[in-house]
């Protein structure tokens, strides 16, 4: 049977999250894991789904996607410190992996770059780190 991997996507910045989320799914697929999407408001949530998914028992790990890009105020600090330590705090909490595939940039230049532009893919970087960190779970839990 496949691992199945939860892919949690913050749909606040919908083209990101659509290029996110079909990146990450591409990695699964080409490693032979199945997914389900769960998608919520904005980065903010992906801890509390992150935390629902993990609990559940149904997935191997769970991806995290979204976008978080710098405005006038200082809500992008927010943001961005609570849905890290937020994911983080779900695997250690859980052990489950969570990855985070959560682009906190200045702009949607730099945004559009990493989700599949010329810099690199956050969302199949997340994939992968998900499947390894699953891979190491499961090599270390065996008798």
């Amino acid at each position: 049977m496949a691992d199945r991997y939860a892919l949690v996507v913050g749909r606040f910045y919908e083209a990101l999250a659509d290029r996110l989320l079909e990146g990450a799914a591409r990695v699964l697929e080409d490693a032979g894991a199945e997914h389900d999407v769960h998608e919520v408001p904005g980065a903010f949530e992906l801890p509390l789904a992150a935390r629902y998914c993990a609990r559940s028992g149904r997935y191997a790990g769970v991806v995290c996607l979204g976008a978080v890009i710098r405005g006038e105020t200082d809500h992008y600090d927010h943001v961005c410190a609570e849905a890290a330590r937020g994911i983080a705090d779900v695997g250690a909490d859980t052990g489950v992996p969570c990855a985070f595939g959560v682009l906190t940039v200045e702009n949607m230049e730099q945004a559009l770059a990493r989700a599949g532009g010329d810099k690199r893919h956050q969302g199949e970087d997340a994939a992968r780190a998900a499947v390894r960190m699953a891979e190491l779970r499961r090599t270390l839990s065996a008798p």
